[in-house]
Order: structure tokens, then C-alpha cells, then sequence
């Protein structure tokens, strides 16, 4: 972990609280000029979150609007500690919020602001009340934000390294497992013991990272529809959630693959699937010059192989070598 100069510290403080103002914003837009709002966050802000985890998880949990407020009402160390106890059913509720959440989006979120905003604006609330009561990240960044599982398989390798202003010093406010402390850890400590064999696979972590490539998949097969076909558009996500899992076990037992390797390939595929999705979906909302989600898809794609080919590099080491407790 990279201690800031006062100088980046004071610009990192100015960004946070510059996130907060426009999620502030963009409540507002939601409510007000809802069609536009849903374009610039579904299709123009989100897609660059998953790019920027790639590059380095850092620079989204620096400058993320819930891990602000979630500092503000922080008792900072001697507060409650996330101990191991907790990790594991923290991380499940995450992963499930996870799910919940983005498949909602073809029923409800990516068509009605207002309803957005409440719950953007709950989730809000619920980070600062955690603040409150856990040490540092602890109570939700590090435990139930639902963004945590897709920041460890993106952010496994980071391609540079930034200054980490929200644990300077480090409260070790988490067991283990901390992405701010060590990224390149983080999903090895997460597995324990089981990633040294296929036992990952039957792990909370391990089912997610299998599963999530068809969790893509599936919600790129789908379109927007009514709040009734609610039902219909979780049967469907939870087949892709199954078929991707049972696809990935196969391929990881018939190879014999690490987890370390494992999720590596699970990133990479994740990450190229979502682009192969979004180039579509931003072409047609912006009403972008044919050619252009060609251009999307190829500069994301190259991005992901100059990832995957370090990363691979990085993989071989992480099961057996060096892992911080």
C-alpha cells in the first residue's frame, strides 16, 4: 500500500467529495430529466468502472461516493473489526446483492428514475450507518458492497499502482482478504486453504468468479420489460448463473487449473464478454457512427490481453507462493 504525499492526499479529498457531488447530481437528474440521466449512468459511467478496475482497483475505491460516506460518521480503529467470523457471510450477502441488484436493472432500474434514485439513495444511507458502528471499510466496503466480488477478479493484477488515501495508516480493519492492502491477494486470501486444490470451486468465492461469466451473458440476452416479467428475468439469470458455473467446474477439473490461473481466465473472459455487451448497448444509446462498437470492443479487448498477459504471469505464483495473511 502506497502512502499519498500531502499534495495527493489533498486532491483525493477534493475527488471524493467531488464524487459525492455529482452522485448528488445525478439523484437529482434521475427524478427530474430521467431519460437522459439513465443514458449517462447505465451507458456512459458505469461502463468505464469495469476498464478502470483492470487498469487498478484503486482508483475506483478512492474515489467512490458510498466509500466516502461510509468515512463520514468512522470511528476509525477501535471501532468493531471485521473478523474472519463475518468475512465469509458478509461476502455472500454482497454477491447476492450483487445479483439482486444488476438483474433488477431489466425490470425496474434501467427505466425507472425514480425508483433508482431511492435505492441508490438507500444503499447510501446503509454505507454511512455501517460507518458508524465498524472500523474503517470494514462494515461495508470491504464486506457487503456489492461491487467488492467484481473488484477482486478485475483488479487481481493491477497495471499501475496508486496512493491509497482512505486506509493511511492501515487500521487492519478486515481479517484478511483486504484489496486495499494487497489486490494481488486479495481473492487468494479470500479462498484460504482451498485454493490450493479444486476445493475452491466449492468455495462462496469460487461460485461467484465461475458463475459470473454467464451472470454476463445472461443479462446481455435479455432486454428491458415491465416490473412483471420479474420473475421471468431471475429464472433466466439463475439458469446462466448454473450453466456458467458447471462449464467453468468442467474446464478447471479436466485441466487441472490453479485457482490462481482460474481466475485470471475468469476475469478476462468476464471482462470481455461485459465490452462485447456494452459496445452494443453505448452505440445504440448515443446513436454513435456505424464502426463504433467495433472501436469499443476493440480497444476494450485489447486492453483485456495486455491484462491477461501479465496477469497469467502474476498467477503461477499466487497459489503456492507469497500470500499475506
Amino acid at each position: 500500500m502506497i502512502a499519498p504525499t500531502p499534495t495527493a492526499a489533498r486532491l483525493w479529498f477534493v475527488a471524493q467529495w467531488g464524487g459525492v457531488v455529482i452522485t448528488l447530481g445525478l439523484l437529482a437528474g434521475l427524478i427530474l430529466r430521467p431519460e437522459l440521466s439513465l443514458d449517462i449512468l447505465w451507458n456512459l459511467l458505469i461502463p468505464l468502472v469495469p476498464a478502470s478496475l483492470l487498469v487498478t482497483p484503486m482508483l475506483w475505491r478512492n474515489v467512490c461516493p458510498l466509500a466516502t460516506l461510509n468515512s463520514v460518521l468512522n470511528r476509525g480503529a477501535g471501532a468493531r473489526k471485521l473478523g474472519n467470523g463475518l468475512l465469509a457471510p458478509a461476502g455472500v450477502v454482497g454477491m447476492l446483492l450483487l445479483v439482486v441488484l444488476v438483474s433488477a436493472r431489466r425490470f425496474l432500474f434501467n427505466t425507472d428514475g425514480t425508483v433508482l434514485a431511492v435505492t441508490i439513495t438507500a444503499v447510501a444511507l446503509l454505507a454511512v450507518g455501517l460507518g458508524a458502528v465498524f472500523d474503517a471499510k470494514a462494515g461495508f466496503c470491504n464486506s457487503i458492497c456489492p461491487v467488492l466480488p467484481v473488484e477482486r477478479l478485475y483488479g487481481q493484477s493491477p497495471l499501475v499502482r496508486l496512493s491509497n488515501p482512505r486506509c493511511t495508516p492501515c487500521t487492519m480493519c478486515t481479517a484478511k482478504g483486504c484489496i486495499d492492502l494487497a489486490p494481488q491477494h486479495s481473492i487468494q486470501q479470500t479462498l484460504g486453504d482451498e485454493r490450493v486444490s479444486a476445493r475452491w470451486l466449492l468455495s462462496s468465492y469460487g461460485v461467484f468468479a465461475a458463475a459470473f461469466p454467464g451472470f454476463i451473458i445472461g443479462y446481455g440476452r435479455l432486454t428491458d420489460g415491465p416490473l412483471s416479467t420479474a420473475g421471468e428475468v431471475y429464472l433466466h439469470m439463475a439458469m446462466w448463473l448454473l450453466a456458467s458455473y458447471l462449464v467453468t467446474a468442467a474446464f478447471a477439473l479436466v485441466l487441472r487449473l490453479s485457482s490462481g490461473v482460474a481466475m485470471v481466465l475468469l476475469g478476462a473472459v468476464a471482462a470481455g464478454l461485459y465490452y462485447w455487451y456494452a459496445a452494443a448497448t453505448i452505440t445504440a444509446a448515443f446513436n454513435l457512427p456505424a464502426g463504433s462498437m467495433l472501436a469499443i470492443r476493440g480497444v476494450a479487448w485489447a486492453l483485456v490481453a495486455f491484462w491477461l498477459t501479465r496477469a497469467l504471469t502474476g498467477a503461477r505464483h499466487a497459489v503456492n507462493g507469497s500470500v499475506r495473511p
